[in-house]
């Protein structure tokens, strides 16, 4: 596989996404290029520009009491915060700050939250801060699980998206296929690279990519 990523700039920040073409599997997909978000949302430079980009994709006066963090996003998810709180978004919370919450994945995949964090979520007004939404599958049960437990949505954010909504709910991103045209996704059982007989170059998923 060819390791030299290719640097995907947009406007508003001086972040770049880093890409690199090829035939890679998700757990829910093939897709032809591997998004390697290591640097955004773990360098604090690169993941504050991110958080500053999207708090201006939100309005003014937003209720945000919780950002539940999805795929290692916790960096970019506490400088969100900071930025929401900063740009005068309100909140509820007795001390009128923001949590910043990761959940867990049971044995069947399914998302939880453990009674410590119920407080954070239950009539909490909840945005939901994922690193890449591709199919959908994975911010669909975020979104669902917020809501069984009580969460009020106030917004989906992701710092790539290759959908501008999911099942109505709009997603904010501040990279997406304006930036990556040729950005594709496939079902594994019906992926052209696969028929065309194109051997994956990695497995990858939000931690990063196996070579094959």
């Amino acid at each position: 596989m060819d390791n030299k990523y290719k640097k995907i700039y947009t406007g508003g920040t001086e972040a770049a996404l880093k890409v690199i073409p090829g035939h890679f599997a998700t757990n829910h997909a093939h897709i032809n290029y591997y998004i390697d978000m290591t640097t955004l949302k773990s360098r604090t430079r690169e993941a504050q520009e991110v958080a500053k980009v999207l708090v201006g994709m939100y309005l003014y006066n937003i209720v945000v009491d919780t950002i539940v963090c999805m795929e290692g996003t916790e960096v970019v998810g506490a400088f969100l915060a900071e930025e929401l709180t900063r740009s005068g978004a309100l909140s509820t919370n007795a001390h009128k700050t923001i949590y910043v919450v990761s959940p867990e994945f049971n044995n069947n995949s399914q998302i939880i939250f453990r009674d410590n964090l119920l407080p954070m979520i239950q009539g909490k007004n909840v945005i939901v801060l994922m690193a890449s939404v591709t199919t959908g599958l994975t911010v669909n049960k975020a979104i669902e699980s917020v809501q069984y437990y009580g969460g009020i949505l106030q917004g989906v954010s992701s710092i790539f998206s290759a959908e501008d909504q999911v099942d109505g709910v709009p997603i904010r991103s501040v990279f997406g296929k304006k930036d990556l045209p040729d950005y594709e996704y496939h079902d594994y059982r019906h992926c052209p690279y696969c028929r065309a007989g194109k051997k994956l170059d990695a497995l990858v998923n939000t931690f990063g990519y196996s070579s094959l």
